[in-house]
């Protein structure tokens, strides 16, 4: 097994970049000089508008190049919305990035597990799968996805486990959001495995006008790294968030 760098390494993720309503020069000047900034890339879902395999296409013109630095991913909501999430898939994994449903790997000594998540609320609020088939069927899914991330988590032997999603596991990174739609923006579910496992950190999108941090019941911390987030929280530096994972033993650094 590879292990950590003497010096560790850096990941860089972000989120939500909706790709073009992006435009290709914020893009570009997202992604200039990356490579020689991070490690990993970390892109937690909403990576196009609509799901469109032109728009996924347009991405990978201006994105960092999956040759030079790798590049881990997970599909949101907006991947599905035209219904070519497999072509968007095709063409990602096409171009050298790895997308994570379920699935771990490991990249320079780290081990990474993901999934797309799902909604469905926070705590005593969460929906239960209770009363009409639609609504239990509602319910299940954001259970689905817990048992998904649980079984890629299970795979990892490495000392530090990182995991993306898409929708947030904890309240915490969604306040700042209407209440109204707190419960659609993720799922307690999803923090359940996080606390079962040694993991490291979480990040997660979805959440535009959340809260750029917070922490699971377990102490582990949750970075939002919503791309209209981090650039209204943080207007002046590079809109992506940075995370030091350094030799096995050191606290990590942000």
């Amino acid at each position: 097994m590879q292990t950590v760098r003497p010096e560790g390494i850096r990941i860089a993720a972000v989120a939500d970049l909706h790709c073009p309503r992006t435009s290709d020069e914020e893009l570009q000047a997202l992604f200039s000089g990356l490579v020689e900034q991070a490690d990993v890339l970390l892109l937690c879902g909403d990576l196009t508008d609509y799901g469109r395999p032109d728009e996924v296409r347009q991405l990978m013109r201006v994105m960092v190049d999956p040759r030079r630095m790798p590049v881990l991913a997970v599909l949101g909501n907006h991947e599905f919305e035209f219904g070519q999430q497999d072509e968007v898939v095709n063409i990602l994994t096409g171009h050298g990035v790895t997308i994570l449903d379920g699935t771990a790997v490991e990249r320079k000594g780290i081990g990474f597990a993901g999934v797309k998540g799902f909604c469905g609320g926070f705590g005593e609020r969460a929906l239960q799968p209770w009363g009409e088939p639609i609504l239990k069927q509602f319910a299940r899914e954001s259970v689905e996805e817990a048992l998904k991330l649980e079984s890629a988590l299970a795979k990892l032997r490495t000392p530090s486990r990182v995991v993306l999603t898409h929708y947030s596991p904890i309240i915490d990174t969604v306040q700042g959001e209407p209440e109204g739609i707190h419960a659609f923006l993720g799922s307690s579910h999803l923090e359940e495995p996080v606390n079962r496992y040694p993991v490291t950190a979480v990040f997660h999108g979805h959440a535009h006008r959340g809260s750029p941090e917070g922490r699971t019941l377990s102490g582990v911390p949750v970075y939002n790294v919503a791309l209209p987030l981090l650039r209204r929280r943080f207007p002046d530096r590079k809109a992506v968030r940075f995370l030091d994972l350094p030799a096995v033993g050191e606290p990590a650094r942000t």
